[in-house]
């Protein structure tokens, strides 16, 4: 068990004993960011393949809790995104993973809602991963203070998500888009509870869910 408070700023791995890949992954590769460690993990067929220190959202700016993809790739010519961009669909903003002229920012809770890599971690990941690549960020999700129907979208319909997900009832992404998937899952949570199935999800529904 390894603790990041404890981690040297300049060491990519958990342990210098522990030396991380420098060629790419064979396998189908997914990408995992923790947003209170940190930490991206880069997975090949499933399993553990590298991690990279990162920064993440400030707290009044929190990078985006959700199952996403990578929609496109650039190389970048602006400097605070440092020399390259993977872009997600996030559909209340525009967020991707890119590098920094900040390293020093790299660690901590710094952006307006991207994650940040030193530049060249972002210059090695930017040749593993194809547009298409699932990103999942994993952090503390909203609480849901609105009521949502077909067409929301933003970080609460995400909590509504990964709940409905959690009891079985949906198995989409959660991508903060209230479409029919998600609006048929409501529908049938409500039919499971005996209540009337209008796929629209009220407060009060929401504290039947805890959410």
């Amino acid at each position: 068990m390894f603790s990041f408070e404890y981690w040297d700023e300049k060491d990519l791995a958990y342990s210098s004993n522990q030396p991380q890949p420098v060629t790419a992954p064979t396998g189908h590769v997914t990408i995992t960011i923790k947003i209170d460690a940190r930490v991206l993990e880069v997975y090949s067929d499933g399993k553990l393949y590298k991690r990279y220190r990162v920064a993440v959202g400030k707290h009044n700016s929190p990078s985006p809790v959700g199952e996403w993809y990578v929609v496109n790739k650039s190389y970048s010519d602006k400097p605070l995104f440092g020399t390259r961009w993977l872009g997600l669909n996030v559909p209340w903003g525009s967020y991707g993973i890119h590098g920094t002229n900040r390293p020093w920012s790299i660690g901590q809770f710094a952006s307006k809602g991207c994650i940040r890599l030193r530049n060249k971690d972002i210059e090695e990941l930017f040749e593993w991963v194809p547009i298409g690549t699932p990103v999942r960020i994993e952090g503390r999700l909203d609480k849901v203070k609105r009521t949502l129907r077909y067409q929301s979208s933003g970080p609460d319909v995400v909590a509504l998500q990964l709940r409905l997900k959690e009891l079985g009832f949906f198995h989409g992404p959660a991508d903060g888009l209230y479409g029919r998937y998600t609006e048929a899952a409501v529908k049938a949570y409500q039919e499971a509870k005996g209540l009337e199935p209008t796929g629209v999800c009220t407060k009060e529904l929401c504290n039947i869910l805890g959410i």
